[in-house]
């Protein structure tokens, strides 16, 4: 096995990359945005990936996000060391952040689309639907 986090298929890597500047519109307004980069590995990104994948609202706030653009501290115990994680997700709007542990491209995109759809399932809004457009 590889150092923690390394993308070992490098067809599903190159597949996400295609994703960057994509914008998702769904029902109602809302959207997902990729935002996806390939970075020289990295104690913060030893993946190789900076990458953002967020839903908003028809406002643009942001709802939901998978990203590792700054560091969360882990939850837990307060007497234990923290470790500051890059790699997490916000599961709500308030949500400053939980780690995320990346164990690869696609378990991160699966991730990401359930909670997408947890999300938007509260205003009703199914699968269906969505258009895209490349970046803006």
């Amino acid at each position: 096995m590889g150092r923690r986090g390394a993308i070992s298929d490098e067809h599903a890597f190159e597949f996400l990359l295609a994703f960057d500047g994509r914008i998702h519109h769904f029902e109602r307004g809302y959207w997902v945005r990729f935002e996806i980069k390939r970075t020289p590995p990295a104690p913060e990104r030893p993946h190789g990936l900076r990458y953002a994948l967020t839903l908003h609202d028809p406002e643009g706030k942001r709802l939901v996000g998978f990203d590792n653009a700054h560091g969360v501290p882990p939850q837990g115990s307060r007497f234990r060391r923290p470790r500051i994680e890059h790699d997490h997700w916000h599961r709500t709007s308030g949500d400053a952040g939980r780690p995320y542990r990346f164990t690869s491209v696609d378990e991160l995109l699966v991730d990401f689309e359930t909670e997408v759809t947890r999300v938007l399932a509260e205003p009703g809004i199914g699968e269906s639907g969505g258009t895209e457009r490349g970046a803006q």
